[in-house]
């Protein structure tokens, strides 16, 4: 009678397994891996209250669409993520959530060109 199979005992043994082509699967990053283990963090008071002046500010930049930029908010860092027209609407924004009352580190990975 022949030995049954040993189970895989890690995640690329068992990609190795059962993916045809390994170059086309995906494995996340260590930290993809973290976030999704962590889930979302709600924000606090003062979050919420930070979060409301940088949309604000956002708003306030001419020539951008603030629906275009996402505004994510972690105790003091603020990150914003997507598109603005030109550079100068870039500069206009950064410098303007920078000037926000309660904002220690801006993370820019606003981008220039249309949506």
């Amino acid at each position: 009678m022949p030995t049954p199979p040993k189970p895989a005992s890690s995640y690329d043994e068992i990609v190795r397994k059962t993916v045809p082509e390994l170059d086309s699967s995906f494995r996340p990053t260590h930290g993809q891996e973290k976030a999704a283990y962590e889930g979302t963090r709600i924000l606090d008071a003062d979050e919420q209250q930070l979060h409301a002046r940088v949309v604000d500010a956002v708003r306030g930049v001419g020539g951008i669409d603030p629906m275009a930029v996402t505004v994510e908010i972690d105790r003091d860092r603020v990150t914003l993520r997507g598109r603005v027209p030109d550079p100068s609407a870039l500069s206009q924004l950064e410098s303007r959530v920078h000037d926000v009352d309660g904002v220690g580190v801006v993370v820019n990975y606003v981008v220039i060109g249309t949506p």
